[in-house]
């Protein structure tokens, strides 16, 4: 944001986390930020929509926007491709698909980018978000949620005792 913001841009900051403790660096992004928006789910910050609706709500108000940057989970980035694809807005995501060995050669990073296999860990992560395919990664991401389920029951059986 930082270097965004030294090359004369405004900078529109959108932060979404699931509880106030886990909001870091909010006084350097406040800094170089026009505007700064926060939404917390476990309370009423600075914004009480969910970030995609801030973004919507923002677009509709008018302002000219050239580019977002959506760093987050899947389903936000999702959403924020979608609130801005319809405006022809430059939208970069940051995905985060599961990764193995980090050099591409276990495939489990794959991804398709505008109907080519692109490999997270070596070609990304940062991808046009109006170019991923969405469903794919939906896909890929969900075959391995019932193991994470059954990991994580077993870590708090045997770090929460009861």
């Amino acid at each position: 944001a930082r270097a965004l913001k030294e090359e004369g841009n405004k900078i529109i900051t959108l932060l979404d986390v699931k509880a106030n403790y886990l909001l870091y660096w909010e006084e350097k992004l406040r800094a170089v930020s026009d505007q700064f928006l926060v939404s917390a789910r476990d309370s009423y910050y600075s914004c009480k929509d969910y970030i995609p609706k801030t973004l919507q709500n923002i677009i509709k108000k008018g302002s000219k926007i050239h580019k977002v940057i959506s760093i987050g989970c899947t389903y936000l980035m999702y959403t924020c491709s979608e609130a801005t694809k319809p405006h022809g807005i430059e939208t970069s995501v940051s995905l985060n698909p599961i990764m193995v060995d980090g050099t591409g050669m276990c495939g489990a990073c794959r991804v398709t980018v505008d109907g080519r296999t692109k490999f997270a860990c070596v070609d990304g992560p940062d991808f046009n978000g109006h170019l991923v395919d969405w469903e794919e990664l939906f896909s890929r991401r969900k075959s391995y949620f019932d193991d994470e389920i059954q990991s994580l029951c077993h870590w708090e059986k045997n770090n929460f005792p009861r």
